[in-house]
This record gives structure tokens, sequence and C-alpha cells, in this order.
């Protein structure tokens, strides 16, 4: 049948390794990176969208065989595509002008001089229209939750709107020419200024500044903020009338030279407790108040008063009859010599407690204790989670926005973009001003509320100063937001809407790449309560069909919650059905031009306990192929930072999965199992053959595999079983990581008889010693001998013993160019050797010298020898060695080219 499309170049090879690379390096950004706009979860990161994006518009060079006839031309195409994706992914040229346009240049040249829509159903924080409309292509995008709607707005909607415009404020412009959205970046800058001063002058009062130790110099310092403890009567008859700290940690400083910490005054006489600050102590002194008064695991202390035990049911009882209270523990403050602790006051306590609030989030708490930390402690409300001060500063803040809008004499429009920035950042302060902010005292800052996808339960918390110019300040919020919008890239038109995914209507134009909820990780929408009473507060008049229902939607969406579909089973019918009719949506409406591209995060528990078969994976597939579309790659994304010679990690699968998906053939016809069985025999050794060459990691092959094997297995209407039952999903993915195995091991076939003996007696043995008559029947089905293995310099064997060499035991003086009995099995080892030691410059130098025909056998070996560790010896610490060497293949094969040898003991760099 003719092909009635062209190839795209993510249906065929992308340069993974770099992408990977800068995704993971892309977590370590703050500043200005569009997600400081406002906290969203588990986003995708931007280079791995931006790169898929170009991938997915851009024709793959075979598609053309009248400009590009041999594999050889085709191959040098296809590399120089790949430059422009390492160029394009790298954080510094997200602005760069010239890198961009080179990108949509190609883009223009593959799409016949027009750019396509870009459509996420699912846009979440807003990643994947975000990097479409950077690449100049128009970007669409919708979710059910609002939160995630008012986040993409900000993002790609409103910025090109008043593009290239002048900021409108009276103050003191910043510069003469503003370009993209700096104007209003630099008026969501300058009236949060404003906001500042005026809250300032209401409520300044409320944070009065606080009297420094002598060891800090002595003087009265601006507060930073306050840590606090809760507490509980003492459970001793004797002292129930004393309220006891329970507390997790007393540290306050853990900084070389500048450690500090609590310690306790207990006076059982007048039952008093109080807190002395000490500077610097022993090792001991900090091990000590390392633990506050926590004795284990969950609610469990003891009564600092009497020793008595304090359990996790009676910190419930207490909680739930309003028994549970709070003593301040210590002030931070900014001394003279940097960030210094003065103790508690009578003073400090009493103006914490002399405000209420005029309005607080009413909205009650999802019963999800799995991610609502707080439940069975008292809390019913979102606005339990904030101090009464906490609620009167946000109140603050809020109620000024209305001012903002009668200062800007701008159009309407004009003046409700600034309200809108400004109130993210309002938004964005609230996870950093709540009662469940941790004191990090390895770092002495501030650790917001959402350190995870889930509201904690904290013993002691710090409450920050919004005044203070650090974390927790709302000016430092404002500004986080401002240089957000600063960074936006004028490019294609943008559009986010709130509506379900199963309510969506493509054109048929539209280009699909999304990255939909994942099975049972997060209910969002009740997470996202905790932002969304005060979003709506603030911008419910201006976005009235945004902000219309009391809380965020939950019973749409698409999540397999157990809780919300009362059991596991309704939960997974629900997520299947339902994730089947969006995706069906997809594939009847969007484009035939393009492949479609969605996300698939793995949770680290399910990859651990099923890896690439697990229910969840297995689930979303089936809802993909049910809904009509055939999987014809998928391509394993890494997000975690890691040790550059380890970029793809040590033997773990990837994060997430980028499926590419075709609409299946409508003529599709039903096999049998063996007949399907058959094909992936056929089909799927060269396309593993191909996912090597281009230096797939190891730990991502399993991944990667099920792309070409899930395109067999999903071409076809059904595949019958024995019973003529449809073959799961699940089933097909084990008979594809079966006929991974199966290749791995037939590469052992290829390799030089001792490097064959060596491999075996691995699997076997490790490191460790073996008997010599096993090593001898070993090697003389190998046609070789013992002493034959030992001569290459790879073995010891002696006293009727044998063992491989490690790595440090080969000989340091090895030359591939003189050795008289190379083996595969050295190079390889001598290759991790001076990569792990030396870099990758000297191991590029060691694959000069074995060869690019040798060096791609010691390239399967490395891949054989991965497999062995991972799926036969559990042995993850060798596993990332061979892993680490695949991982920065490219880079060393890149860089060998650069080296010339010019006689037997001397390497010089070429300029290329």
């Amino acid at each position: 049948m003719t092909q009635a499309y062209k190839k795209k170049l993510i249906e065929v090879a992308i340069p993974l390794e770099a992408i990977n690379a800068a995704s993971a390096r892309e977590k370590s950004i703050r500043h200005g990176h569009p997600s400081t706009l406002h906290l969203w979860w588990a986003r995708r990161p931007l280079a791995a969208c931006r790169a898929v994006l170009f991938a997915q518009l851009v024709d793959d060079p075979s598609s053309h065989p009248d400009q590009f006839p041999t594999d050889e031309t085709v191959e040098v195409e296809r590399k120089r595509l790949f430059q422009i994706i390492e160029e394009l992914v790298k954080w510094e040229n997200s602005t760069n002008e010239e890198v961009l346009e080179r990108a949509r240049a190609e883009i223009r040249r593959s799409c016949g001089g027009e750019l396509p829509p870009v459509y996420d159903p699912f846009s979440g924080g807003g990643s994947i229209p975000l990097e479409a409309q950077r690449l100049g292509l128009p970007a669409y995008g919708s979710d059910l939750n609002p939160v995630a709607v008012m986040i993409g707005k900000a993002m790609i909607e409103i910025p090109p709107k008043f593009k290239d415009m002048e900021p409108i404020h009276p103050g003191i412009k910043d510069r003469s020419f503003y370009r993209n959205a700096e104007g209003l970046a630099e008026d969501v800058k300058y009236y949060g200024e404003w906001m500042r001063e005026k809250a300032w002058e209401r409520i300044g009062h409320l944070y009065p500044d606080a009297e420094t130790p002598e060891a800090y110099g002595g003087g009265r310092a601006p507060v930073i903020g306050w840590i606090w403890s809760r507490t509980v009567p003492s459970p001793d008859p004797a002292f129930s009338d004393v309220q006891v700290p329970i507390a997790s940690s007393f540290l306050l400083s853990l900084k070389s030279g500048r450690t500090a910490w609590l310690e306790p005054v207990v006076d059982r006489q007048t039952k008093s407790i109080s807190f002395k600050i000490r500077v610097g102590g022993s090792k001991a002194d900090l091990e000590s108040a390392k633990s506050g008064t926590k004795e284990a695991r969950g609610a469990n202390f003891r009564c600092i008063i009497s020793g008595s035990a304090i359990t996790p049911k009676y910190v419930k009882e207490c909680a739930r009859s309003g028994k549970m209270g709070r003593t301040l523990l210590a002030v931070v403050v900014s001394a003279k010599s940097g960030r210094a602790f003065a103790e508690a006051t009578s003073q400090h306590e009493h103006i914490a407690d002399s405000v209420r609030p005029n309005w607080e989030p009413g909205t009650k708490l999802p019963n999800h204790s799995q991610y609502i930390g707080v439940l069975g402690y008292g809390y019913e409300t979102f606005g339990d989670l904030f101090t009464d001060r906490q609620l009167v500063a946000l109140n603050t803040f809020a109620d000024l926005l209305e001012e903002v809008r009668s200062e800007i004499r701008q159009s309407d429009d004009y003046a409700s973009a600034v309200v809108t920035y400004l109130a993210l950042a309002i938004s964005r302060l609230a996870d950093s001003c709540n009662a469940h902010c941790r004191w990090a005292a390895d770092k002495i800052q501030l650790k917001n509320m959402f350190g995870r996808q889930a509201i904690p339960m904290t013993w002691d918390y710090f409450e920050a100063n919004p005044f203070s110019g650090t974390a927790g300040d709302f000016l430092v919020s404002a500004t986080t937001v401002s240089k957000a919008v600063d960074r936006w890239v004028g490019g294609g038109s943008g559009k986010i809407v709130n509506i379900d995914a199963q309510s969506v209507t493509y054109s048929s134009d539209m280009v699909i790449s999304s990255d939909p909820p994942y099975y049972d990780n997060i209910p969002y929408a009740d997470l996202s309560d905790f932002f969304y009473g005060w979003l709506r507060r603030m911008l419910r008049e201006i976005y009235p069909s945004i902000f219309g229902t009391m809380a965020v939607p939950k019973m749409d969406e698409l999540v397999a919650d157990r809780m919300r579909h009362s059991g596991t089973s309704n939960a997974e019918q629900f997520f299947l059905s339902g994730m089947t009719a969006a995706v069906s949506r997809m594939a009847r409406s969007s484009s035939e031009a393009f492949p479609a591209t969605i996300y698939y995060a793995f949770k680290q528990s399910e990859i651990a306990q099923e890896g690439v078969s697990s229910t969840g994976w297995a689930t979303f597939l089936q809802a993909i192929i049910d809904a009509g579309y055939s999987v014809v790659g998928t391509w394993p994304m890494r997000t975690e930072m890691a040790n550059r010679m380890r970029a793809a990690g040590s033997n773990a699968l990837a994060n997430s999965v980028v499926l590419v998906c075709r609409k299946k053939e409508e003529m599709a016809e039903t096999i049998t199992r063996a007949e399907f069985t058959r094909a992936l025999k056929r089909e799927l050794p060269p396309a593993i053959a191909e996912l090597q060459a281009a230096s797939i990691a190891p730990a991502d092959m399993p991944q990667s595999a099920i792309g070409p094997g899930m395109g067999v297995f999903s071409r076809y209407a059904t595949v019958l079983e024995a019973d003529d039952s449809p073959m799961s999903v699940k089933t097909a993915l084990q008979l594809i990581n079966s006929q991974l195995d199966e290749y791995l091991n037939d590469l052992h076939g290829e390799f030089d008889a001792e490097t064959r003996f060596t491999a075996t007696w691995f699997q076997q043995n490790g490191f460790d010693k073996g008997v010599y008559g096993t090593a001898n029947s070993i090697a003389t089905a190998r046609g070789i001998s013992v002493e034959s293995v030992k001569h290459a310099g790879i073995i010891e064997s002696s006293a009727g013993k044998v063992r491989i060499l490690k790595r440090d035991e080969l000989d340091p003086d090895w030359d591939p160019e003189t050795d008289d009995h190379f083996t595969i099995w050295e190079a390889c080892q001598h290759l991790i050797r001076a990569l792990e030691n030396d870099g990758e410059y000297a191991a590029a130098e060691l694959l000069k010298k074995i060869g690019s025909e040798r060096a791609e056998t010691v390239k399967d070996l490395a891949y054989y020898l991965y497999d062995v560790c991972g799926n036969k010896r559990q042995d993850a610490k060798e596993a990332t060695s061979y892993n680490g060497l695949i991982a920065v293949w490219t880079d060393l094969t890149r860089l060998a080219a650069t080296i010339r040898v010019t006689d037997k003991n001397r390497q010089t760099r070429m300029d290329i």
C-alpha cells in the first residue's frame, strides 16, 4: 500500500541524549523560566516540548528520495537536523531569535510555507502551547482545570496582545526600546512595588523588628520570619495545664561556621518552657537538636516537661477538640552579618495573635489522605491552612488589586492584564505564606508547602514576613512573575480555553501534541483548590466563565482516582473510557499529514514494581489504540539532573515517554498471536539495531523498543489469542520485552571467543572467583582455552580458581594499536575506565585508537552487559557504567573525529 504521508523526523530518529541533557539542566533554571509564573505540578520540560514539536513537523530526509537518494546522504541531512535541535534545546537559546528562526525556517520548508496550528487538549502548565508559539506556530490549548487555564492564558494568550508596547506607569522607564512583552513586564514590576508600599502602610505594624543577640552584633534588625511549633497539653496529669511543643527539629542553621540551634529551658516548678539560641555547639548538640521532641515517624513525640510519650492518637484527639495550639520558638532576622536568630518574645507572639481576617478560603479539604496530610488534625477548609496574620496579609494584597486597576489610566484590557499577573503573584505567594512551610536549616531558608504534590502536616513551621525582601515576600513573588513575562518570545498567536478534553472540536489542519493526566498519579483538581479560592476572589470579575464554579471540577478529571469512583476497578474503567473518548476526538479530526505526540509519565513506584508492562502504562496505551491510533514510536524523556557522564541515569527507566501516533488504517486486518510473534521477530531486530546506531542508552532501550513493537501490534485491528479473545496491550508489551531480551542475547554470538567466554563467566560469577573446571568447559565450548583468555589480560587463573580482572586491575598502559591479543571485552572496560577516571576527551582518544569498526562491537557489548547486569545479576552499580558509556557515545565519536593520529605515540586535535 502506498504511504499517503511523509515520514517526520520523530518517526525515525531524534538526538535523544541532547534533549534529555537539556531537559535535566532546565530544572536548575529559576530566574525568568516560564514555570516561575505560577506553580503547576509535573510540567514537561520546555526543551523536550520544543524538540518534540520540531521533530514532529519536520520531514525525515528519507521522505525525500529525490533529494537524498542514498543512505549516506540521508544520514548527513539527518545529522544537520540534529544539530539544529541540539542548539534549539539549550536554555540560553530559548530567546535567541537567530536560533529560533532557523528552526522556524525548517518547519516552513516541510510544511509548504504554512505553519500549522498546534493543539494541546490537556494543556496543564502550558509548556506545549508555549513552545509551539515560540516556534512561530499558532498555539491552542484547553484544560478542565481553571487554575491551569489561567496559567496558560498568562503564558501565551495575554502577552501577544501587548507586544512591543511601552510601559504606561508614571515612573522612570527602565529602557528606551521595548520588544515582545518587556513593557508589560515592567508595569507588573512597577505596580507590584506600588502595592507593597500601600500594603506596608496598612499592615506594616504587624511585622516589627526584633532584638538581635550579641553573638550576631546586637541591635534591632528586620525580621525575615518566625519559627513556630505546634503544641498540645502535656499528657501527664501533673502538667496537663502546660502546652508542650511537638517539634520535629530544634535546628536553626547547619551552615558551616554558622551553626545554630535551640536549647529548651524547662522549669518544672513554674511549669514554664522557653528556648535559648545557641551558636556553634558540638556534633552531639546538633544531633540532639535534630529531632526536636520527635521520637519516631508520624506524630510520635515526647513531652518535654514530663518525659511522657505523646502518641499519634493523643495528638489527633487534641487537634480535633481544639486543644492544639502553637508557641514561638525563634525569630529569623536580617543582621549585618547575614541571617541571624533572635529569641522568641511575648510581644511578637501577641502581635501575631492580635488580628482576624475578613475573608478566608472556605472550600472543604478533599478526603484524600494520600495527598492531604492534614486530615485528622482538625483541618476542615483550605482557609485552615493559614495563620490569621497570613490571611490578613494575603487579603490586603488582594484588596489592593482594584486600586491598581484605577491607577492604570489605560484601556480596561491592559489594566486587566496587569491585575492578572499581580493576582498570580499573590496566588503563588500563598504557597510560601501558609502554616505548612518549613524552615530548612541546611540552607537557612524557607521551604514552600508544595515541595511535592501534596499538602503535608507540619509540626513546626516557618511564617515568612511578606515585607522581608526574601522568599515569602510579596514583591519577590511579583518580581519573579515580571521576569517570566519579560522573557516571553513573540511568535505565533495563542489561545487557551476552559473545556473538557472529551468536548474539544478540532480543525482538520491541527497538529496534536499533548501531555494528558497519568492514570492514577495525582488528583490535581484536589490540590488546585488551594490556589483556586484565592484566584476566584481576585479574578472572577475579569474571567467570570473560568471562575464560575465554587471549586475546581473534579468528577470529570481524567485520573483513575479510586476515592472518587468507589474502588480501583471503577477508577480504571473511568480512566480507560474517558481517555479513549478524548483521544478518539484527536484521532478522528486532526491533521493526517502529521503524527500526534502524546506524553506519558511513569511513577517511580510503578517503574520499580512493574517496569514497562505496568498497569497504568498498559491502560494508557490501550486507550490510545482503542481510540484509533497506531503507535509508531516511543522516545524516553529524562528530566532529572545527573552527572554528565551518566546523563541517562543509572539503570532506571526514564521519567516519561513520548508516544508518536498515526491514525490506524481503516482496513486493518486481524491476525493470530503466532502471526504477531513472527512479525515481531522479523521487524523488531532491525528497529532495535537502528536505536542502537542512534546510541539510545541501554536504560532507555526497553521503553524505546516499545515504539516499533507497538507499531506492529497497533497496526492490526486485533491480535487474537488461542481462545480467540483479543490480546491485551499488557501481553503485547511482555512479548515485545521478551523479543528485546532475545535480541540482546543474540549479540553475544558476534564477539570474539575470549569476550564470549568472559561475558558468560561474568553472567555466572560477576567479578567473583569460580571453579577452574567450569571455566575450562565454557572455554572449550568456544574453541579456546582458559590460558588464551588469561593471555589476553582479562582474567586471573590460579590455585584452581578463575576470576575476571576488575577495571582498575587492567594494564594501565594498554594500547589497542599494539595489543597482539585484542579483545572487545578489554576495549570496553578500558573505555569505561578512561571515561570514569579521566573524562570524555581521554575516552575519545582511546576510541580513536580502537577504530570505528571495532568500536561498534564495543558498543554492542556495552548493551549486552547492561542487560546482564540489570536483568540477570541485579548489579545496578556495574550497569551504570555500561549505561554511562552509551549515554555519551555520540559525543565520544564526534570528539574522536576531531583527533588526528600523527604517529604511534602522539595525537593532535583538529579544528573542524
